[in-house]
Formats: C-alpha cells, structure tokens, sequence
C-alpha cells in the first residue's frame, strides 16, 4: 500500500501569476487532481494513502494524515491559501516524520537485525513549489537545511531522517507571467537548479524544472510510472575493473571514475500474486558486527552501501534452499552489466564491516543479467553462502539429512562467521528443507538486553506520539495573545533627535526623565499584551482619523478597500462540490433565537421544498381541503392522474362525504321545508351543517373565539346534533347512510363521547324499525 504525500508550497510567492491567468497555488491544486486521476487508472491504486502538508507549522501545516478520508483530503486542498514563508526545511522534516511515525511500532527498520527488503512501507513525497529563495523568521537562506532536533522518538537511530523505501520527487513551477514565443523544446524535462534538487537525488528522486502546462503534464505522467515498489540502494565497485571484452573496439576501454561504479538507484520488492504482499527470506546485513555486551546501537544510513566485485563467479542455486530475486532499476551500472553479454556468470557483493574479522565481510549474494539481457538481478542469499550452500547439498545428496561429526563441525565453524540475526532465517530455511534440529533453540539473536529494552520503550514512546499527533491533525493555529513589537531597522528612533528635549517641553512644558540612548532593538520579539482577547490588531488607519483634503491622496485607502471585498467577494466563492453542503453550513451558523410561539410546527430546512413541509400539527379551517401525505403513493404505473376525463386533479380530501367514487350520493331534500331552531334563524339541516358545527366545538373547546352565530348553532353541547338529526326528511335508508357518515365524521374529529351515542341513536332505529313496518318521524 503505498504512500503518496504531497508537499505544498503555500508561501505568498505562490500567489504570482502565469500567462494562463491563474495563479501557481491553482496550478499545484489542479496538478494534485490530475495526478489522481492518471493514478486511479492503474488498479493497484485502490491501496493508495493519500496525506497533505503545507508549509504551516507543526502540526496545522498536517492537513491530511494517517486517519483522514479521501473527502477530507480534496476538502483540506481546495482550501489552501497562499500567506506564509517559504520554510521548506521544516516542512520536510515534517513530512518525513509523519511518514516514520508509526515505524518503530510496526517494527518495519528492524534496527540491529538486518534490513529486509520484503518488509517495507513504500512512499513517496512530491512536492510542488516556485523554487523561490528559502525564506524563514530568521531571514533568507541560501541552502536547503532540515531542522536536527525532532520530536520523533527513535530518530537518533539513523543518520538521515528519510528511509530506504522513501523518495522525494519536486515539481518546480516556472511558468513566466507573459507567453513566450519561442517554441517549447522538446524531450525530457530538465531538472532544477532550486536547493531542494540535492534532497530529491539523496532520496533516490528528482526534480522536474516545469516551464507549461505540457511539461506539467508530461512530469504527472512520469511521476505515476515512478510509483513503484521497492528500496533504493547504494552500489560502489570494489577492487579492479572487469578485463574488457574481445571484441570491444579500443577508443571505448576507458581509464578513471565510471558512472557506473555508483549507481545509486533502486531495486523493485514485487508483490506476491496470490497475497498482495512482497514475501522473503533472508536480509541484508548490517554494517556493524553486533555485540551483546553493547548497550546501545550505532546509528545506520538510510540506504546500505553495497559493494559489489567485478570478479566473475559462478552464480550457486541449490534446490529446497530457498533465495530472494530483485530487479535493479535501470541505470549505468545495468546497461554496463548487460553489454557484457554473460549471463552465466555475476558478481558477487558485500557490506563493509559486516563480518566479524573482515572489513570487506563475507558475499551475501550476487548481481546477475537475467538469460534474456533485459534487466539485471539482485540475488540475495545466506551469509557467505560459498560456505554454506556446498555443506548444504553434502546433507541432502551425500548424507541424506544424516550429518556426520565432521559435517557438524564444519557448520559450526560457518556459524561462527555468520551474524547472529541471520539465525531465524536459517532456521526457516532448513525447516522448509526438512532438517529442523540443526539449529539449537536457545541461540542468541545478538542484542544484549539493555538494546532490546530501549527499542521497546522507543516503540511504546512511538505510539504514544502518534496518537498526540493524531488527535491534533484538523486543528487551526490559536489566535495570537497579543500584537508584537517589530523592529524597523534603519530608522532613527526619535529619542535620538538632537532637538527631542525641546519639542517634547513644547508641547508639554515638562523636561522627561528618559535616558538619552535608546537601543532600537530593546523591544524586539515582544508582543504587547491585550485586555480584550476578542480585539484583533488592526493594521490599517482609522479614515476618522485622517483629514477630509487627505483623504483623495493616498492610494491605500482604495487599495485596502478593494482587497477588503475580494475577501468578502471569496465568502460567495463556493466550489459546486460543496454548493449542497447545508447541513455543514448550519452547524457553522450561529444558534438562532427560540420562536416566539413553541407550539407552531416548526418548518424543516428543505431548501424550499414545499412536499417536505411538516402539516402533522396543521389545523385547518374547511374539513374539504384538509390534504395530507403523498399524492401519488401507491399509484400503478398505467394508471391515468385524471379519473374523470380530461378534467383538473382534485385534491383528496379526507371526508368520505366528499371523495370522488364513493356510491353514496346526498338526498336532495324540497327546498320549501325549513325547519326553525331554538335560535330563531332558518337552518337546513345538511352534512356541511353537522361538520361545522362539530368543527366549531373543536375549536371551541381549544379556548378560541369563535363567533357560534357564524355557524348558525348556539348550544355547545351535542343535543343540538341530535335535534338536527331528527329533523332530517327522507325515507329509511337516506336516514341511516346520513346517520353512519356522520359517525365518519365525528371519528375524523376524535369525538369518542359523539361516537357512541351515535351509534346507540343508530341501534335504536334499527329496532324501531324492525319493529314497525312504516315509519314516518323519529
């Protein structure tokens, strides 16, 4: 799973503008997009980590670490601005720390034991800059330095503070302000000659020196294929040349430095196919003999220094014993290797002052052309396996994993020479050969107890920082507590003016008691202390302050005014990604007043939808226009919106009396038969009349004022109901259809004590009328 970090420059220089119009800081955010998208084209992308820093201090300059999503990251990026200084030491330091941070946990360096290729975390780190002087609050630099003292536990123990599987590549903005005439060459992208370039090529990277858009294309591109699995290692030759070949012309044997007798390149770790995961056997050895009376271990260099002898010697592979194969990136030393056309034969290698009596120390393995000469390979084998292969095949072929005495004491003499961390190694080896008892189990690993203590308490101490620095990424810098003193230098202070006595005692009239030399720098790096902590300094005058006929003169009144509305202008500025972000923008907003009346519904923040209103608390003042839920829920897909024809879509209406399709039709009563009430006034006894009445009680009951006239009705108490029912005309059945529709209606306005006796009137007429045959009256 690789890391990807992008480094960004967020120094006010990259707020300088090309001739496309945008700014470098809008060119380094799109350059971040695009590399994701040709990334994402690969499938081996889905294990990808993506973190961002900037060039803030630790650690609001980590806007994107180990526990941030993808949305965290594009979110934090579109967000950076452009207002500090150029530290870019400090920010790579940063950087590497973030990286190394859970190391020490994971046991990924294996300090003292060997360093093991197929266990690694490969990342690498781009960084986008204008490759602008470096600087920093103590003034301007010339070099690129990173920062000696670190709060990572654990850093002392290696030189550099990158690692084998970390590289750095660097994009150098150098787009001109003005389109240039000239023609763009053509080829590769040159590098730069900004300070971070040395950095790039210790790692095992380089640096991109970007004149347009094109070229900043064509280095993504570039960089995706630089996505690779693997360690970066240093190969030196030692000891004589290899003798030329035959038939090599002689203008091309040359004398001296070669390039290809260091190569500092890397060697591809390929996944395994079936796991995903890199799997191997034996490591690369220290550059130290350990000892266990030591208590503490010498600090190793971020990537080994490997010899390797330009001696032909024949290549050893015996079966059951396993070895490891690497591919070397191709390089000087690759393209001599495979223009010698041997694949039969390879070059033993080293690791200076690995073996105990030997500067040089024992071969470890080989560099060999593959049979095809296309690339070249890294065999890494047991510790001086020229020993130990031929006592190897002995046991399998001649002995038959029956060792004599005189076997054994030959493989105890190998394992005198061999280092001590190589044991668990072998005894996985000669397990999977099958001779499991040749080793002894209570062999020493090499690090006494002091060492093996103080890398526990590293890794505890790892943890401990990497939850801290965890829990602190996402968090804004603090307010400053005061307004610092800056020193101007140059300045005459007006202390020292030889007439300050006399211009003060004319304005005063008092000599001051005040020394006559002033230090300039007395005050430098205070900051004034506030009362208010919600007052903010201001750094622009007061226009009260100044006088009406200067207020035309000086050009940074305007200047401010029109850099105070382009950051008003920026607030309107919303990317469309975020344009439908509201919740976000709620809890952001400041909390809003109680309402003045807590019962009313409360209106959902549904961006004006209407259908998502809340109408459960909805009262209403018609019972025919009361309309709740969805309108076409439940409906069939050939269903017409229309059941009658081409006319208009009525709303549903929760009366049974007044939905559409129902088989019960109102009588038509004769128009010449009012009834009078006890009021006085003429009331025709309908549906309508019953339902506002029940209607008006409702209300009524709330303690609402309502005018009872307005209904035609004046008792508040259901008699009235009844008195109106009996004076309902009509035969039996028109009776008993308008008797049980109002019991409808009454159930629609929760009136329980109505329902029943509604329902007993009902039971009464049923018996009356099974009773008698003709009835006229109730």
């Amino acid at each position: 799973m690789p890391v990807l970090l992008f480094l960004i420059d967020t120094s006010a220089s990259m707020n300088q503008r090309t001739h496309l119009g945008t700014t470098y800081l809008d060119i380094a955010k799109g350059a971040v997009e695009t590399f994701m998208k040709l990334r994402g084209r690969d499938p081996a992308s889905r294990g990808d980590r993506y973190m961002l820093v900037n060039f803030e201090d630790v650690p609001f300059g980590i806007k994107a670490g180990w526990k941030e999503s993808h949305a965290t990251f594009m979110t934090e990026l579109r967000n950076l601005q452009a207002t500090g200084l150029t530290t870019i030491g400090q920010s790579l330091r940063t950087a590497f720390d973030l990286l190394n941070l859970n190391r020490l946990v994971t046991g990924i360096d294996n300090y003292g034991q060997g360093r093991n290729p197929f266990f690694l975390e490969p990342a690498i780190i781009i960084a986008i800059t204008d490759g602008n002087k470096l600087t920093s609050s103590g003034g301007v630099q010339d070099e690129l330095h990173l920062p000696l003292t670190t709060p990572l536990p654990g850093s002392e123990l290696t030189k550099e503070p990158f690692r084998w599987d970390q590289r750095l590549f660097a994009l150098v903005l150098r787009i001109p302000g003005i389109a240039s005439v000239e023609p763009e060459p053509l080829g590769g992208v040159p590098p730069d000659d900004s300070p971070i370039t040395p950095m790039c090529e210790v790692t095992g990277g380089r640096s991109y020196s970007v004149f347009s858009q094109r070229m900043l294309n064509q280095c993504l591109e570039s960089l995706v294929q630089k996505i690779q699995s693997g360690v970066v290692i240093n190969f030196e030759k030692t000891g004589p040349d290899p003798p030329p070949l035959e038939d090599a012309p002689a203008d091309v044997i040359k004398s001296g430095p070669q390039p290809w007798h260091c190569c500092h390149k890397l060697i591809y770790v390929r996944p395994n196919p079936k796991t995903g995961v890199p799997i191997g056997h034996w490591p690369i050895p220290e550059a130290f003999w350990p000892d266990q009376n030591s208590p503490t271990l010498p600090p190793r260099s971020a990537h080994p220094h490997v010899r390797f002898s330009c001696l032909d010697a024949e290549p050893m592979v015996i079966d059951k014993v396993p070895f490891d194969k690497y591919e070397l990136e191709p390089s000087p030393l690759t393209q001599y290797i495979l223009e010698r056309k041997s694949p039969h034969t390879c070059w033993q290698v080293f690791v200076c002052n690995s073996a105990k009596y030997s500067d040089l120390g024992q071969p470890f393995g080989y560099l060999k052309a593959s049979t095809a000469l296309n690339c070249v390979n890294l065999f890494v084998m047991p510790y001086n396996y020229p020993v130990l292969l031929p006592l190897l095949d002995d046991l399998i072929k001649v002995h038959k994993f029956k060792p004599t005495i005189k076997w054994r004491q030959s493989f105890e003499n190998y394992l005198k020479t061999m280092p001590p961390y190589y044991i668990g190694s072998l005894r996985k080896a000669l397990r999977i050969m099958g001779a499991p008892n040749l080793l002894a189990d209570n062999m020493e690993y090499g690090l006494s107890y002091s060492v093996v203590s103080y890398l526990k308490k590293l890794s505890q101490q790892s943890k401990i920082e990497y939850d801290r620095l965890i829990a602190s990424v996402g968090k804004k810098p603090p307010p400053e507590s005061g307004i610092k003193v800056r020193w101007r230098g140059g300045g005459i202070s007006l202390a020292q003016r030889r007439d300050f006595i006399q211009q003060l005692q004319s304005l005063t009239g008092d000599a001051p008691a005040l020394p006559m030399e002033l230090n300039p720098k007395e005050f430098q790096g205070f900051h004034l202390a506030l009362l208010n902590k919600g007052l903010k300094p201001q750094s622009f005058r007061n226009p009260y302050d100044v006088p009406r006929s200067h207020l035309g003169q000086d050009s940074g009144f305007s200047f401010n005014l029109n850099s105070h509305v382009s950051c008003s202008d920026q607030l309107h500025s919303v990317p469309i990604a975020q344009m439908g972000n509201y919740q976000d923008f709620l809890k952001a907003a400041p909390q809003p007043l109680r309402d003045a009346d807590p019962e009313q519904p409360k209106r959902l923040h549904t961006f004006g939808n209407p259908f998502k209103l809340d109408k459960k608390g909805m009262m209403i003042d018609e019972a025919d226009e009361f309309v709740t839920g969805p309108q076409n829920k439940g409906k069939r897909p050939g269903e017409s919106n229309n059941m009658h024809g081409g006319g208009p879509k009525r709303r549903r209406c929760m009366s049974p009396l007044l939905r559409l399709g129902r088989a019960y039709t109102p009588p038509v009563t004769p128009p010449a038969s009012p009834r009078h009430t006890g009021g006085g006034s003429d009331v025709h006894v309908t549906h309508k009349t019953i339902c506002c009445y029940m209607f008006w009680q409702r209300k009524h009951s709330n303690n609402e004022v309502v005018d009872p006239h307005s209904l035609a009705l004046s008792v508040s108490d259901y008699e009235k109901i009844f008195l109106l029912l009996k004076q309902i005309q009509g035969t039996l059945d028109t009776r008993l259809i308008f008797l049980q529709n109002i019991i409808k209606e009454a159930a629609r306005f929760k009136k329980r004590v109505l329902i029943e006796q509604l329902e007993n009137f009902l039971e009464e007429i049923h018996n009356r009328s099974n009773n008698m045959h003709h009835v006229d009256t109730l």
